[in-house]
């Protein structure tokens, strides 16, 4: 992947470890190749687990070693961040008292302010003290080199009631129009959103495929905006009103060692959300939460994501993409060396109807499924209502390689499963050592495909026989989905 404007970059030698399943007697269950209806049922869920903070994951086996990857972006602090100079500005001799009561908003804003205005400056929350703040903007630029270290805990106040009728409902913490920033530390963001998750405002998926209510204007816990060569490395970040980090209009992002955690059944709870954002390296990280583990929405290109351990969640996703007719283009995307257990979803693509652009340059290699459902998906007939209708356009998926994805999969869904638009196929389809057995039980459930072109290196497991060789005869009005 090549880096651009100016990120600095490194060549990391790793060691491929591919984890093998061992194949069983199967028998396939025959599944008739027709049409998707206008949108996709609802999975249904099971009960959410306890979540114990300081181990928000628990994975069962460790993420297998990273391969061998063209240039990422690479950490420009790779040692203690604090900075021995003496520009270190510790919030409790700002006035933060640090007791989980007392709003300690001011004493950060000034922190901020005097670590902004001189080169390597930190603002230290230090280790046990509980901080709470409001909805806050801490906006740039500022001198290069700055970080924001949390050792102790910092959260929200906690839920609606307690949200200052003056801040905005759509956002906590906002890091705004920095360059050369890094947020970090060994403590806890702790996003106290229980009291969020239950607003009568949107509905959502239950246990045993019920509907609950859900948030409406709940916030996203950390904003990074318009903003650029950016280090998040170390903290455990849980409990999300909404989406847990988001970067917007963003370049050059090195994502590494997080712990990120969140119910199965909370709501809108991403683990990682990027958008309009490009050169970004998400590594060594564990996700835990109630919808995708990371998603990647339109304009985002140049995604590395590696050593990743995701679930259980809504897998990685690519999408939504092209909602109300909007045109949306993602690109050069690799996945690699990552497990994904218990989730609903594992590799999916998803696009509404009647929107424009393209997904390309897509590679998913070495992943591990566990117990998934859908572990191999493109919707592009994503819809959240029966109210969708059909229209002839749609974001062209194209270039997409499936590389040695193994394990096994929830047998209430096909585990692979290409449904492409009627009028705009899905072309260059790669299917290389893919092998997906049943989870329980010897039933293999064959793959379903519409208007799906591709190939297939090696035998596929289930074999994937509805994926249909060469090119399709025209792409209608081709024009429209150039990036």
């Amino acid at each position: 992947m090549e880096v651009i404007r100016g990120v600095l970059v490194i060549y990391l030698t790793i060691i491929t470890s591919v984890v093998n399943v061992e194949a069983r007697y199967h028998y396939h269950k025959k599944q008739k190749n027709k049409a998707p209806p206008n949108n996709s049922p609802a999975p249904t869920y099971a009960n959410p687990p306890q979540v114990v903070p300081s181990d928000p994951a628990s994975p069962s086996i460790s993420p297998p070693p990273p391969a061998s990857t063209p240039p990422v972006p690479s950490d420009p602090y790779p040692n203690d961040p604090v900075d021995s100079s003496g520009c270190v500005f510790d919030v409790t001799s700002f006035g933060a008292v640090g007791d989980g009561s007392a709003d300690d908003t001011a004493a950060f804003r000034e922190a901020w302010k005097a670590a902004c205005a001189v080169e390597s400056g930190v603002v230290l929350a230090p280790a046990n003290y509980c901080f709470k703040i409001t909805s806050t903007i801490f906006s740039g630029p500022c001198k290069p080199g700055l970080v924001f270290q949390v050792d102790g805990v910092l959260m929200p106040p906690d839920g609606p009631e307690e949200w200052p009728k003056a801040d905005s409902r759509k956002q906590w913490l906002v890091f705004y129009r920095l360059d050369n920033m890094s947020f970090t530390g060994s403590g806890t963001i702790e996003g106290n959103g229980e009291k969020w998750w239950d607003l009568p405002c949107k509905p959502h998926r239950g246990p045993d495929g019920s509907t609950m209510s859900g948030p409406c204007d709940s916030p996203a816990l950390i904003r990074f905006f318009m903003s650029s060569n950016l280090v998040v490395s170390g903290l455990c970040i849980q409990n999300s009103p909404q989406f847990h980090m988001k970067f917007d209009g963003c370049e050059g992002v090195f994502i590494d060692k997080l712990s990120i955690s969140s119910p199965k059944l909370s709501p809108n709870t991403d683990g990682i959300h990027i958008e309009g954002t490009k050169t970004v390296g998400i590594y060594n990280s564990l996700i835990a939460n109630g919808d995708d583990c990371i998603s990647i929405g339109p304009g985002c290109a140049d995604v590395d994501i590696e050593g990743v351990t995701c679930g259980p969640s809504h897998g990685i996703s690519i999408g939504s993409l092209g909602v109300h007719n909007s045109q949306a283009c993602v690109s050069n995307i690799t996945v690699r060396n990552v497990i994904i257990k218990e989730s609903d979803n594992g590799l999916r693509i998803k696009t509404w109807q009647g929107g424009t652009g393209s997904v390309t340059g897509i590679l998913f290699e070495n992943i591990q499924m566990e117990n998934v459902r859908n572990c191999i998906n493109v919707d592009q007939y994503y819809c959240l209502s029966k109210a969708c209708l059909n229209q002839t356009s749609a974001v062209y998926v194209n270039d997409i390689q499936y590389r040695t994805i193994k394990g096994t999969y929830d047998v209430r869904n096909t585990p692979i499963h290409f449904a492409c638009s009627d009028t705009v196929a899905c072309t260059n389809i790669t299917m290389s050592d893919v092998e997906l057995l049943p989870y329980e039980g010897e039933l293999v459930e064959d793959p379903f495909c519409w208007n799906a072109y591709g190939t297939q290196e090696t035998l596929t497991i289930p074999p994937i026989n509805c994926l249909q060789e060469g090119e399709p005869v025209s792409v209608k009005e081709s024009n429209k989905y150039d990036c």
